[in-house]
């Protein structure tokens, strides 16, 4: 156990650190959602408005987060707004800012697609048997809309949990950065790296195993 470097996991509280970092990068993951999912709506909403102008920003928005790597938008919230504007931004922060921009486009394409996938039909087939338009949202579209959209969420949710790693180049000790430290701390130690990035790679893949089986299984009901 000595000689393989596993155990600098044990050397004093090291093993708990990681588990701190874990759970700064679940809190930026789950606050990022949460706002993903609020905006998303509203951008979806947006994107189905007839205003020209509201197409166009969505757009714009959605062409930025497919095409501008999330670290060089990382690197400008962080960095540039706190020259430019003067803004005291710290990571965390900086990172929910980030992730919300790029989530909430994300997500709100998903329920764009899951909305106009639905026939038009049913809705004009429900209306015409007396529903009102508030009862055809609540008993035809939003059951139908939830079960085309919540597989792709939750995929989307664990992309956002994974995506998490990159707060480490703005100094925010989440799990990556805390295991970098380890090793720092074990250089001498040859094996140190691969025992810290492989217990990494296991306490990611619990937490985003599940998410996967969730999509799986809900697909495969709802097919």
């Amino acid at each position: 156990m000595q000689g393989l470097g596993i155990h600098v996991l044990f050397e004093g509280i090291n093993f708990q650190r990681l588990l701190g970092g874990l759970w700064v990068t679940l809190r930026l993951a789950l606050i990022t959602i949460g706002l993903s999912c609020v905006f998303g709506l509203l951008f979806a909403l947006l994107m189905l408005s007839r205003k020209p102008a509201a197409k166009v920003f969505c757009r714009v928005w959605l062409e930025i987060v497919r095409f501008m790597p999330q670290l060089v938008l990382l690197y400008i919230v962080y960095f540039g707004f706190a020259r430019i504007f003067g803004w005291d931004l710290d990571g965390e922060t900086s990172a929910v800012l980030v992730f919300t921009f790029w989530g909430a486009a994300e997500m709100g394409d998903l329920i764009r697609g899951a909305l106009t996938s639905i026939p038009r039909h049913q809705a004009e087939s429900a209306a015409a048997l007396g529903l009102r338009k508030s009862q055809v949202y609540r008993y035809v579209l939003i059951p139908q809309t939830l079960r085309r959209l919540t597989p792709q969420a939750i995929n989307l949710s664990t992309r956002i949990i994974k995506t998490t790693a990159l707060v480490k180049m703005i100094n925010v000790a989440e799990v990556l950065k805390v295991g970098q430290q380890i090793i720092g701390q074990f250089y001498r130690q040859p094996d140190a790296a691969f025992w810290v990035y492989f217990v990494i790679f296991l306490l990611y893949f619990l937490v985003c195993w599940p998410f996967s089986v969730l999509s799986g299984y809900l697909e495969k009901r709802w097919a």
